[in-house]
């Protein structure tokens, strides 16, 4: 006899079952896909066009192309400054007097010694003239035999000395003369006048100062033509190999800003790099280098690179600091690529690899590079715009993405 199969209801008892072991399944799954599964993130930069520019940066000052520190050359109490920090002189005209008490004496005493001296002259000329008639007529008469020959020696003697004796007054007042013009020279650095035309940078001398330029000229003021500034540049000897007199340079200067907000940019052309580094005795404010000593080991070694730009509007002002820019190399709206997404090719400069996003997933290209910066590269062939190209690919597993 059959026995019928046991019914829960209307369904079969396998059902419940089948049930339990696809909702089982499916939470195994979603356990999988949720905390086990591998997951690959592909980052990639898309090639645009942009300016791109290899530079050498580098730390400068500012200073005028052209000035001149105006010193005293007597020595003497100011008696007037007739100038001001910041004002505009003209060559030639007064900046400040000295007491001249005491050049004065000199040249007054000076004359008068040039005119003994004159005096003297007259007179030995006048004695001169007598012993050359006394031995003219000694020489008469010792032709006739009416003189001895010791009276004739001795007014030839006396005409010898008489000579000898003009010479050495003309040649003192040619002394005198000569000293006379050095103390009215110094007479005349009593006043000072600018040298050249330009702008009174520094002042500092005081009215009532005692200045003593015996044993060194004292520095009273400085003029600057401010129209046109140099720049004294410190270039790092691992850059210094990469710069060169005539490549275009650019800088920028703090708080100067262009009308739309931007730092203001001026550029100019390197002009020289001197051939030693600064010492610590060389200054660039005094246009000056003294000889290079050995630098400390570990310490980097600087030179110094010049170049000119014009200072119409008077914006710049000397000791400015800049930020300056040594173009190597630049291109203009070209594609460009970030280097960190290429890998180099051994043996081949300026040869690269990139991994380029398709829609079948990545392919390897070729890529060649032009200018480059430290972040970017100018594309020149391998790469169009608008591809993309792959900079990392990630693998994670998804738990290590929840967030907690």
């Amino acid at each position: 006899m059959k026995t019928a199969p046991r019914i829960y209801g209307d369904r079969p008892r396998g059902w419940r079952w089948a049930v339990v072991a696809s909702v089982t399944a499916a939470l195994v799954l979603a356990l999988w896909w949720g905390f086990f599964r591998t997951v690959e993130t592909i980052k990639t930069v898309t090639v645009r066009r942009a300016d791109i520019e290899n530079a050498v940066t580098a730390l400068g000052t500012l200073q005028p192309l052209r000035y001149v520190d105006v010193g005293a050359q007597v020595s003497g109490q100011i008696r007037q400054i007739a100038v001001r920090p910041g004002e505009v002189v003209a060559k030639g005209d007064l900046l400040l007097e000295i007491d001249p008490a005491v050049q004065e004496a000199l040249v007054r005493t000076n004359r008068a010694m040039l005119a003994s001296l004159r005096a003297q002259l007259a007179e030995q000329d006048a004695l001169r003239d007598l012993a050359r008639q006394q031995a003219d007529r000694q020489g008469r008469m010792a032709a006739d035999g009416s003189t001895r020959l010791e009276d004739v020696q001795t007014a030839r003697a006396n005409l010898r000395v008489a000579e000898a004796r003009l010479d050495s007054l003309r040649a003192q007042i040619e002394g005198a003369q000569s000293t006379l013009q050095g103390n009215e020279t110094l007479l005349g650095y009593s006043r000072i006048y600018a040298p050249i035309a330009g702008t009174v940078v520094t002042l500092d001398a005081r009215e009532g100062q005692t200045l003593n330029a015996t044993y060194q000229t004292p520095n009273l003021l400085r003029i600057a033509d401010l129209s046109r500034m140099t720049v004294w540049t410190e270039v790092s000897e691992a850059d210094v190999g990469r710069i060169r007199p005539g490549m275009p340079v650019y800088f920028t200067t703090l708080g100067l800003l262009a009308a739309d907000g931007s730092p203001r940019r001026w550029t100019g052309v390197l002009r020289q790099v001197l051939p030693a580094p600064p010492s610590p005795q060389g200054t660039a404010a005094s246009g000056a280098t003294a000889p290079a000593a050995a630098a400390p080991a570990g310490k980097v070694v600087s030179y110094t690179a010049l170049f000119d730009v014009d200072n119409a509007d008077g914006a710049l002002m000397p000791q400015m600091s800049a930020q300056v820019f040594f173009v190597v190399s630049s291109a203009r709206d070209v594609p460009v690529v970030p280097l960190a997404a290429l890998e180099p090719l051994a043996g081949r400069p300026g040869g690269f690899t990139a991994r380029v996003q398709a829609d079948d997933g990545m392919e390897l290209r070729e890529v060649r590079i032009g200018v480059r910066d430290r972040l970017l590269g100018e594309v020149l062939s391998g790469l169009a715009e608008g591809e993309r190209v792959v900079t990392a690919v990630t693998r994670t597993q998804s738990s290590r993405r929840l967030r907690w």
